[in-house]
């Protein structure tokens, strides 16, 4: 049977139907491996994972995974979309939870915050490339960044 250049052959495709029937060849390979991985992981009666750092298999952060699926809902496809919340019990996440995107004058604001705090201590603005700086009631602000 002779395809288009790049198409599977029927044979080809009903091989990897019989490893994994969930198999899509225009998805992206690792978010095929982490969702099968997510599966297993449910599979074998663990809690789904929701946040990053909470199951690593086979060298993938599970929850970083779910995560990234939930919050970026709509750049999957719809049977993407199916298969998560059908299969994984993944659901998308709400504008609350979404984290929240930070402008130019934020950076620059909580960088000068860092500056003026290392300045005070420190007495001038040589700041090693390494240092993070810790700003009260803030976040890290790391090295050259900081200034």
């Amino acid at each position: 049977m002779e395809t288009s250049a790049g198409a599977l052959s029927e044979t080809r495709r009903e091989q990897l139907e019989e490893i994994d029937a969930s198999w899509c060849p225009s998805w992206p390979v690792t978010w095929q491996r982490a969702f099968h991985l997510v599966r297993m992981h449910l599979d074998a009666g663990a809690a789904l994972p929701t946040e990053a750092g909470d199951v690593v298999r086979q060298g993938e952060d599970l929850g970083r995974w779910v995560q990234s699926v939930r919050y970026g809902w709509d750049e999957l496809t719809a049977v993407q979309q199916w298969m998560c919340e059908q299969v994984l019990g993944i659901e998308p996440a709400s504008e609350d939870e979404k984290p929240k995107r930070r402008t130019q004058a934020d950076k620059w604001a909580l960088n000068y915050e860092a500056a003026k705090q290392f300045y005070a201590r420190e007495g001038h603005l040589q700041v090693p490339r390494k240092h993070v700086e810790r700003i009260a009631g803030g976040e890290p602000v790391q090295g050259e960044e900081a200034i």
